[in-house]
This record gives structure tokens, C-alpha cells and sequence, in this order.
């Protein structure tokens, strides 16, 4: 039951998997579990960097990254750890 109104409260996409891609470096996305979006702020637990032509890096800890450098967020469906 919380679990639905904590999705409800929050961004539509939290506690999912999601990858985000960024305005600047264009060129590089992470992706993890969109944890928290607070403010101007987009928070990402078990990420990793993504970026092309290169394995992808795990990062360790919380990644916090600015909304006005996010070009766009998709989400991942369930289960999906590729």
C-alpha cells in the first residue's frame, strides 16, 4: 500500500529502472534506480555510466544529477538489468 503512494507522490518512474540521458557530455547516459526526485535534483542507486563504444562502468554510492542537464529519462521495464 505505501509502496503505490510513494509512485503516486513522487516522479512516475522512482524505484524503477531507468536510463538518463544528459544534455552535456551528449554522449554519455547513466543508468540505475531513479531512488529519489527532489527539487531540481534526480537521485540513482546501482548506476552506471554508459557511454558509446566502451563497456559500461559501475559507479559506486548515490549519483545526483541537476534536471536542467537531463535531456530526457526512459524507463526500463521490470526486470531489466541489460
Amino acid at each position: 500500500m505505501w509502496l503505490r503512494w510513494l509512485r503516486w507522490w513522487g516522479h512516475p518512474a522512482l524505484l524503477r529502472t531507468v536510463i538518463v540521458n544528459q544534455r552535456v557530455p551528449r554522449d554519455e547516459a547513466i543508468r540505475g534506480v531513479l531512488w529519489r526526485a527532489r527539487g531540481p535534483y534526480l537521485v540513482l542507486r546501482e548506476a552506471f555510466l554508459l557511454r558509446l563504444n566502451t563497456p559500461h562502468m559501475r559507479i559506486d554510492g548515490e549519483v545526483v544529477i541537476e534536471r536542467a542537464n537531463v535531456a530526457f529519462v526512459q524507463g526500463l521495464p521490470d526486470g531489466d538489468l541489460s
